[in-house]
Order: structure tokens, then C-alpha cells, then sequence
């Protein structure tokens, strides 16, 4: 009875051991076959452009790392392909972001220390390529808006706010009567607090667009913004003619300055030279020098 509990225990104990195993292995198998499938999807891409697009494809449905293979396939068969790298670098900025959301710590790369001292992200790294690949693009093919276009969009995303207005204001230049390009004028200007400026392709982007929401808004802000200027512009010289009048100041805006006197009016002669009574005997106006008196002679 014994013998024939303790071999009833040692089957029990071998086929939980085996039933342990195999679950394990369906567990390893699935992810393995998974990057299997994946390696073998892209490996077939012989084409940058259409792994360029299958790579947009998976960002747009949110399967961010498996995009990060197919757009960095795009880059192997083309190293010059600008558009990859932008979405690479939005695809590595997504990423960041999902895994701040789930509590992982995000580590920066290892190379590449940016001026600031600190070291660039992954995303960082993928929009400077981006540049690097519109301007070369740009050196050959100058009429290209799509691509002025993009390489404004790319400084934005490096928050490099000048250069993003000018690559803006080359694409608008070759295509007018594009809305979106005009939006994107627009939303940089105001970043720049350029209010004035940003008010133009603002409304220019509704009128080619009355449906573009995101330009409506920001014209308001726009508006918002140059009032907010105006405002301030004229109190401070109103506050600048107050506080001269409180100090008795008389001067004038088209004051001379002489630098070896005190600023004076224009046209007001009298105001150059002092005119007092001489005590002398004729009794004749003398004029009054503004230079200092010459010290006297004590060594008598």
C-alpha cells in the first residue's frame, strides 16, 4: 500500500513537472514566433518608400515598436530618406511617453551629449537626422514645399522656433493656398508671440478651409495676443509722459543732445547761451560761456 502510494506521488509529481514545462514553453513560443513573423515581414521589403509606409501604418495603429523595426528597415535600404527618420523620431517620442505612463524610468542615449550637457533621447537623435536629410534634399530640389514644409515641422518638434518659421514661410511661399501650411505658420508665430504676424495665414487658413478648427482657435489666440500688445504699448508711453511731467521735465522727443552739455530743445537759440548784465561800465549784455571757469593763477 505504501510502495503503491509513493509511486502514485512520483507520477503525480512528474506530470505536474511536465505540465509545468509545457506551459512555459507555450508562454515563449507565441513571442518567438511573433519577432519571427516580424523579421521575416520586413526582411521581404525591398523597397525604402513601402517600408516607409508600413512603418506609418503600425504607428498609426499604435503598435509603436513594431513601426520602429519597419521605419528603421526604410532607413537600411535608403539612409536618405528624411521622411523615415521624422516618423522614427515621433515613433521614439510615443514610445517614451507610454512607457512615463507605466512608471518606467526612461533612459537617455549613451552617446551623443547635446550642448545643453545632457544626453539625447532616441527621439532627439531621430528629428536631427530628419534635418540633416530634408536639407539635403532641399540643396537639390529648393521648389519642394512638401519638403520645407516638413523640415519646419521637424525644427518644431527640436523646438528650434526660428528656424521652424522660415522653413514655414518657404513652404507657404511655393504653395499659397495650402491650409495646413498656412496653420502651421500661424501656430509657430504665435509660439514666438510674433501675434501680429500670425494673424494673416491664420485667417487665410479658414478662408481656404472654413471647416479647420485648430487654425480658428488659434486665430482667437492671435487676436487675444495682439490686443494684449496694443494695450500695453500705449499705457507705457502714456506712463513714460506722466512720469516726465511729475519730474517738471520740459523735453522734448526732437531734443539736441550736445555731449559736452545738457540736452536742449531745438530751435531755441537763447537756450545755447545765458545772457546776464555785465557790471562794467557800459552796462552791454555779455554772453555767458558753458565752459568751466579757468582755475586762477595762485602762484602769485
Amino acid at each position: 500500500m505504501k510502495q503503491t502510494l509513493i509511486i502514485i506521488g512520483f507520477l503525480s509529481l512528474a506530470f505536474a513537472g511536465c505540465g509545468g514545462s509545457e506551459n512555459t514553453a507555450i508562454t515563449i513560443e507565441p513571442a518567438n514566433a511573433n519577432i519571427a513573423v516580424t523579421e521575416s515581414q520586413f526582411a521581404g521589403f525591398t523597397d525604402a518608400n513601402l517600408a516607409l509606409v508600413e512603418g506609418k501604418r503600425l504607428l498609426d495603429e499604435n503598435q509603436t515598436e513594431t513601426a520602429i523595426e519597419a521605419l528603421k528597415h526604410a532607413i537600411k535600404l535608403n539612409p536618405d530618406l528624411a521622411e523615415a527618420y521624422f516618423n522614427l523620431g515621433i515613433a521614439y517620442a510615443l514610445l517614451d511617453m507610454q512607457m512615463e505612463q507605466s512608471g518606467v524610468m526612461i533612459e537617455p542615449a549613451t552617446n551623443s551629449n547635446s550642448k545643453e550637457g545632457r544626453k539625447k533621447t532616441n527621439s532627439e537623435k531621430g528629428f536631427e537626422k530628419a534635418v540633416e536629410a530634408y536639407k539635403k534634399w532641399l540643396g537639390a530640389n529648393p521648389k519642394d514645399d512638401v519638403a520645407h514644409f516638413y523640415l519646419g515641422r521637424t525644427y518644431a518638434k527640436l523646438t528650434k522656433d526660428d528656424e521652424a518659421e522660415e522653413a514655414f514661410m518657404e513652404a507657404v511661399k511655393l504653395k499659397p493656398d495650402d491650409s495646413e501650411y498656412q496653420t502651421e505658420l500661424g501656430a509657430i508665430l504665435i509660439k514666438l508671440a510674433q501675434y501680429h504676424k500670425a494673424i494673416p495665414p491664420l485667417k487665410k487658413a479658414i478662408e481656404l478651409d472654413p471647416a479647420n478648427g485648430r487654425a480658428i482657435e488659434m486665430l482667437e489666440d492671435a487676436e487675444a495676443g495682439r490686443r494684449r500688445v496694443d494695450y500695453i504699448s500705449p499705457n507705457k508711453n502714456t506712463n513714460q509722459v506722466a512720469a516726465n511731467k511729475a519730474s517738471g521735465s520740459n523735453k522734448n522727443v526732437n531734443a539736441v543732445t550736445n555731449s559736452n552739455s545738457e540736452t536742449l530743445p531745438k530751435k531755441t537759440p537763447e537756450a545755447n547761451t545765458k545772457l546776464q548784465k555785465d557790471n562794467s561800465k557800459d552796462g552791454r549784455p555779455r554772453t555767458v560761456s558753458n565752459k568751466p571757469a579757468k582755475p586762477a593763477d595762485r602762484s602769485q
